[in-house]
């Protein structure tokens, strides 16, 4: 209990819930964060290490997200002990016991995020008449499948062409990940002319300075095969593509994976952070301090659910795409702008903008 509590500052968690359904194996954890802006939406998470602390941190990563975004809802998240590589039927019958389980907590809406798709997300509102990232065939905007998240990510790049010295076209770029993320990151960069020099997923890296084909990549993915296994490519460790040789480097997978340990080898200018906390705070300010530009999460990474929430007010995937073009443009220059008049770190310069809005929130509601 008193771990839980430790967990806890001025805003938040409001609720931590542990469920457990023995006949189904389900386990899992919903942390809803801050709902001073509205009622909650954040991603599942699928994975079989998912910790209490880990979900806490993202939730509070979609409360500031949320807020930076101008949206209407809360931050919170959910994340499910399990491999999301499960035959069909065995995560299906989880999903709908997950659903089950929230159904009650009705100040939660989850989405798709690692480990789980559209597909989850229809069994979980067919169980409780509540989830976002719906397939289209429900009527939803299938966030991965269009590349919301990917699409933003290279909005910001572009409004981060004036705050650095690289310009997309022609700039080299690495993605740790190449799911739903940054498959997508890597498709609409490419349309921007960046060449995409470095990948890696979780079972290896594909090396080529000329240029790696993002569609095959694809390809291989589909197959089921790692990005590792491209012809012609130079392979390695998954891990070795923090410290590739670039302009750009996208963090799209998992938390915090450049650290203290491994921030001194980043060799790129320019830092977007496709992935939710993919560096820690230490991380950050060593990589500040080199003078390495970095896109904070909760402003670079929203485009998920800013195409959620369009989608939860039932908009289209045109109104979607917009929005997350204006959201994203306009978040990402004020905070570059705040920090460099500020003398910040980006994030810090982040944080300040999100936490006031949640703050003016908060004081409009009884409840805080």
């Amino acid at each position: 209990m008193d771990d839980v509590f430790s967990l806890c500052d001025e805003f938040g968690p409001e609720k931590v819930v542990h469920v457990e359904n023995p006949s189904t194996g389900l386990r899992a954890i919903v942390v809803i964060d801050n709902i001073a802006c509205g009622p909650a939406i954040g991603g599942t998470r699928m994975a079989p290490d998912a910790t209490l602390q880990e979900c806490a941190r993202l939730a509070r990563a979609m409360t500031l997200k949320n807020a930076a975004a101008g949206l209407p809802h809360g931050g919170a998240k959910s994340v499910i002990l399990a491999n999301p590589a499960l035959p069909v039927a065995r995560k299906q019958a989880l999903m709908r016991s997950f659903a089950a389980a929230i159904a009650q907590l009705t100040d939660y809406t989850p989405g798709p995020d690692m480990g789980t798709d559209e597909i989850c997300m229809a069994w979980v509102k067919d169980e409780i008449g509540r989830a976002v990232g719906l397939p289209r065939v429900l009527g939803g905007i299938p966030l991965d499948e269009i590349g919301a998240t990917g699409f933003g990510l290279a909005v910001a790049a572009g409004v981060a062409e004036g705050f650095s010295d690289v310009r997309l076209d022609g700039a080299s770029v690495a993605i740790q990940g190449f799911g739903a993320v940054g498959r997508h990151a890597a498709r609409f960069l490419a349309g921007k002319g960046a060449r995409l020099v470095a990948v890696a997923d979780s079972r290896g890296a594909a090396f080529d300075p000329a240029g790696l084909d993002p569609s095959l990549l694809h390809e291989l993915k589909a197959e089921g095969r790692s990005v590792a296994e491209l012809d012609a490519a130079r392979a390695g460790p998954a891990e070795a593509v923090i410290g590739a040789d670039c302009d750009i480097l996208i963090p799209a997978a998992r938390p915090d994976v450049i650290t203290e340990a491994n921030a001194a080898s980043v060799r790129a200018a320019v830092v977007i952070e496709g992935a939710n906390i993919p560096a820690t705070n230490a991380a950050e300010a060593i990589l500040h301090r080199r003078g390495i530009l970095v896109l904070p999460d909760f402003i670079a990474n929203a485009g998920g659910v800013i195409s959620a929430a369009v989608e939860l007010a039932g908009g289209s995937e045109t109104q979607a795409m917009d929005s997350i073009a204006e959201k994203i443009a306009r978040n990402t220059r004020e905070v570059l702008e705040r920090a460099q008049t500020g003398g910040l770190t980006p994030r810090a310069a982040a944080l300040g903008l999100a936490e006031a809005r949640v703050i003016s929130a908060m004081a409009l509601r009884r409840v805080f």
